[in-house]
């Protein structure tokens, strides 16, 4: 049987001030969206282009709480979890919104305009101004990278 892959991970700039509200069953969700931005130069013409494209971000429980508290219009984040698309019927017309539903929210210190925007007492991650959050609300362990050889014979 073939298994597949659902994963996403985006870092980009929160576009607005999160939403949050409690669920029937008393679990927190939080959404906001979050903008990631490509540059690159036109071959034929040298100009700089640009396009961005805008993410719907949903978090729930803790991770959600914590977002609710540090993330705001602005925000560097990091986000990471699955992708999900919603259908819904309304007026006849047959409507969709695909989301990001995120386990993972990492702080990345700051904003375009080079404010910082950690105000809170999480715990900190190994850079300055980075917070990383799990669904739990606990930092994920994340091991430490290989050490690079580079003496190595690379064949290309």
């Amino acid at each position: 049987m073939a298994r597949g892959l659902n994963k996403a991970m985006i870092i980009g700039h929160a576009g607005k001030d999160p939403t949050t509200a409690a669920l029937p069953s008393g679990l927190t969700v939080t959404e906001f969206s979050l903008a990631t931005t490509e540059k690159w130069t036109d071959k034929q013409t040298g100009e700089l282009k640009e396009a961005t494209e805008w993410h719907n971000v949903k978090l729930f429980g803790k991770v959600a709480e914590i977002a609710a508290q540090y993330v705001n219009k602005g925000s560097l984040v990091y986000v990471e979890g699955k992708i999900k698309t919603r259908k819904w019927e309304k007026d006849g017309a047959t409507h969709y919104k695909t989301e990001i539903h995120a386990d993972q929210l990492q702080l990345l210190g700051g904003r375009e305009g080079g404010q910082d925007n950690n105000r809170g007492g999480y715990g900190e991650s190994g850079r300055s101004g980075e917070r990383s959050y799990s669904a739990n609300g606990s930092m994920p362990l994340q091991p430490e990278p290989p050490p690079i050889d580079f003496d190595d014979d690379i064949p290309f």
